[in-house]
């Protein structure tokens, strides 16, 4: 994790986007915890461009990793399994790519260094420490029961707190060190890729910072994370000596991550915030953020003339023919914005979520033959993002609307299942199995449905 949150609120929802939960299982599944997430091609796409190279210098872009974007505002980022989980508010607050770069290198650094596996044990070693200490406790209070001795027994008492204190702070320590040691690892992963460390300094920076103005006092042995300027300090020297600390992020990726800045400040807060962070009223990523506003705001005219401005400017933008598409959608017209997602396609083949607005769009024809090409586009994209809940719900309207109910029950149990909802899923699965081919694919994973355990039991 990159630093304790501050100040969480929660975002709106994006273009083609949704909330969807994650059950993240922690030492045990008594303590399993649920993260909101949002969903965005644009978005998603520029954090695994971002990661990608610093993957594969710490040997793990082979093992499945992805990346996964927080509903909260906050300033933040952790690993849980196979994902790293970055906040929206840090991309948002983030003035550089370099920025993010650098806590994804960190949290990289985590997970290559195994210290979720290792954090386990030092959990399993400390709760094993707090049960002595309370045993020994228990005896020696026992014991002075047994010789009617009082002070016995009060010292007995602050012996059992004393030891689970200790086991604490000795686990608080331990992580403590685990957070410097993925630090470090982390300007090794940026050096390699030969990228600047001077993002992760403004981070912590940053942090220290709003420590301050929240007038937060903090003892730092009594928190899991050394402090910002502690942090800056064991790091500075390391980053300021590195060949690439100058080498600033390259042009192209500066502009993404404007973009994406702005389309996170329309859907989060407005125009008024992303005028705040792009001071010239002419720059791209205040251009984007208006067009965004202008359609959130249900004038999808004047949208739609803001958006063909971008695309005249970057015709190859995948997104913002996405972005058109949803504006068309909006202005009921549902045939035009088929063919602006078919565009955004075309241009971005391998992403599942554009394939899912593109079915979406189609399905929203009624013609007949272009609904069964959405159920060709909304199964393709689904077999890239088989956890696209909202992608089951269109696929399950699409297999209906052309009479497929067996298909359409199968839908629906894909998006109670991947919701969570274990219970309804089976229900679906089991009607779906009535009116599907026995021992056919789409009959086996009805079962395997049905077959199902929620997580952690």
């Amino acid at each position: 994790m990159l630093f304790p949150q501050l100040l969480k609120s929660r975002l709106s929802r994006l273009a083609t986007s949704f909330v969807v939960t994650f059950s993240l299982l922690s030492a045990s599944p008594a303590h399993a915890q649920r993260v909101n997430v949002v969903r965005d091609a644009e978005i998603e796409a520029l954090v695994a461009d971002y990661v990608r190279p610093i993957l594969k210098v710490a040997g793990l872009n082979r093992s499945g990793i992805e990346v996964v974007l927080v509903n909260d505002n906050s300033f933040n980022a952790f690993v849980a399994g196979r994902r790293i989980f970055v906040h929206a508010g840090a991309l948002l607050q983030s003035e550089s790519p370099n920025e993010i770069i650098g806590v994804l290198a960190h949290e990289v650094a985590h997970l290559a260094g195994g210290h979720q596996h290792r954090l386990r044990e030092q959990l399993a070693r400390a709760q094993t420490m707090a049960v002595v200490a309370m045993l020994v406790g228990v005896g020696a209070g026992v014991a002075g029961a047994a010789t009617g001795s009082e002070g016995f027994g009060r010292a007995a008492t602050g012996l059992a707190m004393g030891g689970t204190e200790m086991a604490r702070r000795s686990l608080l320590g331990y992580q403590r060190t685990e957070e410097i040691t993925a630090d470090r690892a982390a300007v090794d992963y940026l050096n390699k890729t030969k990228q600047s460390g001077r993002g992760m300094l403004k981070t912590f920076d940053r942090m220290g910072r709003d420590l301050a103005l929240a007038g937060v006092r903090i003892d730092p042995y009594q928190v899991s994370h050394p402090m910002p300027r502690d942090r800056i300090a064991n790091l500075e020297e390391l980053v300021r000596k590195s060949p690439y600390f100058e080498t600033k992020d390259p042009a192209g990726l500066q502009l993404r991550h404007d973009l994406m800045r702005g389309k996170l400040a329309a859907y989060t807060a407005g125009p008024a915030a992303a005028r705040r962070i792009f001071k010239d009223p002419s720059s791209i990523g205040m251009q984007y953020a208006d067009a965004i506003s202008t359609y959130l705001s249900g004038n999808p005219r004047d949208a739609l003339a803001k958006i063909d401005r971008l695309i005249a400017s970057q015709p190859k933008n995948p997104y913002f023919h996405e972005m058109r598409g949803e504006i068309l959608i909006k202005a009921n017209r549902p045939q035009d914005a088929a063919k602006a997602f078919g565009q955004a396609v075309k241009l971005a083949p391998s992403s599942g979520l554009l394939q899912v607005g593109y079915g979406q769009a189609l399905l929203a024809t009624g013609d007949e033959a272009q609904i069964s090409k959405a159920v060709s586009e909304l199964s393709a994209g689904l077999t890239r993002e088989r956890e696209y809940v909202n992608g089951y719900r269109f696929l399950a309207q699409a297999h209906g609307r052309l009479g497929n109910i067996g298909a359409a029950e199968l839908a629906s149990a894909e998006e109670r299942y991947y919701s969570g909802n274990y219970q309804e899923a089976r229900v679906f699965a089991a009607r779906a199995q009535t009116k599907l081919k026995r021992g056919s694919p789409e009959w086996v994973r009805a079962q395997d449905i049905i077959n199902s355990k929620p997580q952690g039991r």
